[in-house]
Formats: C-alpha cells, sequence, structure tokens
C-alpha cells in the first residue's frame, strides 16, 4: 500500500489522544484502516500544559495506528481548541484595475492574505480565514465569484485567532514524537464535517461537541460557518462534581458517569441503587442513580445555557431549520438531547461520524471519534486543493467525498492557511 494514498490524524484531547490512519476507498467514502487510542494527561482544557507525558502518549497512538494499517507515518494533520480561541468578523475590500478582466483565484487569495494582516491581541495570530459571502460591484449574497466582472471586489470573513504558545505546544509536541504537522485545523471544523450533512449546513444548524475539557460550538446557515465559539467546561467538571458530591475518588466518578449517568434526574430510576467499592477495606457506599443524575444535570445546564447563549449571539437563533447536533465524548450521556431540547426549543440529534466513513469502520462511529475522523476528511480536502494548485488549476474539483457541499470545496481552495505563521515561528 502505498503511502502517498494515506492520510493520518492526531485529536489531542483533554481526556484521550488518538490517532487514525484512513483513505478514500473506489467509491469515494472514507477507509479507517488503523487507530491507536491511550489516555491524555498532559492536556488542560483543550491546551498542551506538559509536553513530555504528551509526546509519549503521541508516540503510543501512533505506533498502534502504524501497527494495525501496516504503514509508515511520518506527517499528521492536529486539531487545535481551548479556551483561548476566538473568532472575529471582518469585511475587506479590493479594487480592481481592469473591469474586462474576470474575477481570478488570485484576487481571492490577496483578499484573503489581506486577512492575516489584521492586528490581533498580543501573544495571538490568526489561525484560519474562512471566507463567507461576496460582493462584486455592490451585488451582494455571492457564493463564488470566480470568472465574473467587476471593480469593487468585497467579502465577509471569519477568522479565527489563537494563542502562539499553544499552537507552538502542539507543533513541538508532534516533532518530539518525530513526526511532522501537515495542517492545524480547527477541532470544531473538523468535527463538523464528520458529522454535519451538507443539507444541515444549508439550512442552518448549530454543532456543540461535548469535549473533555471544552465544549465547542460552531453555528452554520447556507452552508456557511457564521460563528464559532469555545466554552471552558466539558465532560471532566461534570466528573469533578460527581466526585465531590458523592465523596468518591476520580475514577469511580468517571466510571459512574459513564455507565449510569443521566442528563435528566427525573428520568432516572429512584429506587436504584449503585455500590462503590469503600477505599482499603472502608464500607461501600451506595449512590442512588437519580441523586447521579442530578448532579449531571446541574452542570449540563450550565453547559448547555452557554451554548444557547454563543446560538443567540450568533443572530441565527430563529433560523436553525436543523436546530442543533451534540457530538464529542459528552454526546453519550443518556437524555442528552432531550435536555438541550427543553433548554432551548430547538430540535437536537447526536452528531455520529459515519456521514462520509465506509461500512466496516464500527470502531470509530461513536461521538468521541468524531474529531479524528474529520480531520482525516479535512486533510484529504486541503492534499487534493494542494494538488490542483501545483497543476495551475483554478475551478473546483468534482472528486470529493459524497454528502459534501460544492461550496465546502470552493471554500478549501481559499482557506488553506491554517498553520503558516506558527510552522515559520516554530522553524
Amino acid at each position: 500500500m502505498k503511502n502517498d494514498d494515506l492520510i493520518a490524524s492526531l485529536d489531542i484531547g483533554t481526556t484521550k489522544i488518538v490517532a487514525m490512519v484512513g483513505r478514500l476507498n473506489e467509491h469515494n467514502k472514507l477507509e479507517i484502516l488503523g487507530m491507536g487510542r491511550t489516555e491524555s494527561v498532559g492536556v488542560t482544557r483543550g491546551v498542551v500544559t506538559h509536553i513530555t507525558p504528551t509526546v509519549e502518549a503521541i508516540k503510543k497512538v501512533i505506533a498502534i495506528a502504524e501497527d494495525q494499517a501496516k504503514c509508515t507515518i511520518g506527517e499528521v494533520n492536529v486539531g487545535i481548541a481551548g479556551q483561548h480561541i476566538r473568532s472575529l468578523q471582518h469585511r475587506g475590500i479590493r479594487m480592481r484595475s481592469q473591469i474586462d478582466e474576470e474575477i481570478t483565484q488570485e484576487d481571492i487569495d490577496i483578499l484573503v492574505d489581506e486577512m492575516y494582516n489584521l492586528v490581533t491581541l498580543p501573544g495571538e495570530k490568526i489561525i484560519d480565514v474562512l471566507p463567507q459571502d461576496f460582493t462584486v460591484d455592490n451585488e451582494q449574497g455571492i457564493h463564488n465569484p470566480i470568472g465574473m466582472s467587476g471593480v469593487r471586489l468585497e467579502a465577509n470573513f471569519h477568522i479565527i485567532t489563537g494563542q502562539i504558545a499553544a499552537a507552538k505546544n502542539i507543533y513541538k509536541s508532534v516533532r518530539n514524537a518525530n513526526r511532522e504537522v501537515t495542517n492545524l485545523i480547527l477541532e470544531p471544523l473538523a468535527s463538523a464535517e464528520a458529522v454535519l450533512s451538507s443539507e444541515e449546513k444549508e439550512a442552518g444548524v448549530a454543532l456543540v461537541d461535548i469535549g473533555g475539557g471544552t465544549t465547542d460550538v460552531a453555528v452554520f446557515k447556507e452552508g456557511i460557518i457564521r460563528h464559532t465559539a469555545v466554552i471552558p467546561f466539558g465532560g471532566n467538571i461534570i466528573t469533578e462534581d460527581i466526585k465531590h458530591g458523592c465523596s468518591i475518588i476520580k475514577r469511580q466518578a468517571e466510571t459512574l458517569k459513564v455507565k449510569f449517568g443521566s442528563a435528566l434526574g427525573d428520568n432516572a430510576s429512584a429506587n436504584e441503587i449503585v455500590a462503590i467499592p469503600g477505599i482499603r477495606g472502608r464500607d461501600p457506599k451506595e449512590i442512588s442513580l437519580r441523586n447521579l443524575a442530578y448532579i449531571i444535570e446541574a452542570r449540563m445546564e450550565e453547559i448547555v445555557e452557554q451554548v444557547f447563549y454563543e446560538i443567540r449571539n450568533s443572530g441565527l437563533e430563529k433560523k436553525l431549520i436543523a436546530g442543533i447536533v451534540v457530538t464529542g465524548g459528552g454526546a453519550q450521556l443518556k437524555h442528552i438531547t432531550q435536555l438541550f431540547e427543553f433548554l432551548t426549543g430547538m430540535d437536537t440529534r447526536v452528531g455520529y461520524p459515519t456521514e462520509h466513513l465506509a461500512s466496516g469502520a464500527d470502531e470509530v462511529t461513536s461521538p468521541m471519534y468524531a474529531t479524528g475522523v474529520g480531520l482525516i476528511l479535512k486533510g484529504i480536502e486541503k492534499k487534493k486543493k494542494k494538488q490542483r494548485e501545483e497543476h495551475g488549476e483554478e475551478t473546483i474539483a468534482d472528486d470529493k467525498p459524497k454528502g459534501r457541499s460544492a461550496f465546502s470545496d470552493f471554500l478549501s481552495i481559499i482557506k488553506d492557511k491554517t498553520g503558516k505563521f506558527f510552522e515559520d515561528t516554530v522553524d
């Protein structure tokens, strides 16, 4: 098997680190050939805080993935997230000298490059610039201006910034594990690629990725990303609440949450009791499943309320026809969709990363693997874009995974700037 056909991803999360290797099959579906997973001990709220254990974990999961896929992984597509991620809206304008000449990819690239020169807060740098729509000579709402004629080209951009130090620590961890970072990709964008359909993005949808340390929110409308946010709460804080509320150790609290947890206290049985072994000969603790559910519900309500605040902040609360899609490890809680629907009044479903997966990839269909699968899909997208550039092509390619909109491929042509600055600073 040629390594050139394979794409690898690395999801460095707060609770787990996952490496995957995959490729597109003859039906344009994603085959996962290898996957390694281990506990994450050097990451806090999505940010690498301890290099050494993170490097060891990366080496371990990549070795497992390589063994399963029977290949060698030299480069990986890595996700970036964390509380330091911010987003803002900006408008760019380019005056063209010749009205007779058609608008080309070069005109759009110049507009995008100018956005990277915006002044940011100290210690921050622009991670990604995502065009939303264009205006040509006051003709608004244009998705693809290439080939049109006009003098004044304008564009609305969704700009994502992050801490330079956080990105450099990711690069350092991967390079210390003797690998290279191909692309640094915003995790909620990767998760959206894995669990959302093009129809949902067109109709309007809010993706909520509940991870261990953070909850990522991405709002789409008309196939375009409109709003992103990172909430500094995730599954770990629920585990901490259970630990203190039930006076048990963290490992037991995590097991309770995963096996018996529910996001709705009233739906849990009042008569069911779980016995937790005591520490060093002490008597076992008896915990009511309803009390456990009330502890979880209290914290989940806080997370959902902050998610709903971000959705309202996007200005699209009443326009998201497809409602909310919940993914990530936190989406596995029982009755999570009912809690979201009750508090937000919006239709909610759990997002599984099966949108582009080939049959037989049952081991990665859990919501907790959405980011890892999405990173491979984004890596394939960026690789194809690079190949088109090398061949001097400006047109939108048709060889895309099923379920993807043409406009998402158009975006991939013009937004591949992720990690450009960070690679320069690290080198």
